[in-house]
């Protein structure tokens, strides 16, 4: 009889500890949706825009390397881009080295 007793202790207890386990990992889940809504998803968004900036280039616009030169783009391919800095001097960058339009009036 007490063997009996005993054993149905065991499994209250462990429903107990059941529940516990997921307490403890609560703080673990929220910290990985912390992670998620302040670092992951601001990255990827702004990492979204600049490849829709990236494929809306066309020729004309003036633009900033991530070098810092101003240029007007005459030429685009698929992964370079040709950019006159001067009056007949061009040089070609990757595509992805544009970081933004150059400011109105520079």
């Amino acid at each position: 009889m007490i063997d009996l007793a005993y054993a149905m202790g065991n499994q209250a207890g462990q429903a107990g500890q059941g529940g516990q386990q997921w307490m403890g990992l609560l703080p673990l889940v929220l910290l990985i949706v912390v992670f998620y809504f302040l670092l992951i998803r601001p990255q990827q968004k702004k990492a979204k825009e600049q490849k829709q900036f990236l494929e809306n280039l066309k020729k004309g616009d003036e633009v900033v390397t991530s070098g810092g030169i101003y240029g007007k783009i005459t030429g685009i391919t698929d992964n370079t881009v040709t950019i006159e800095i001067a009056e007949k001097i061009r040089i070609k960058v990757l595509k992805s080295a544009i970081v933004m339009l150059a400011p109105k009036g520079e």
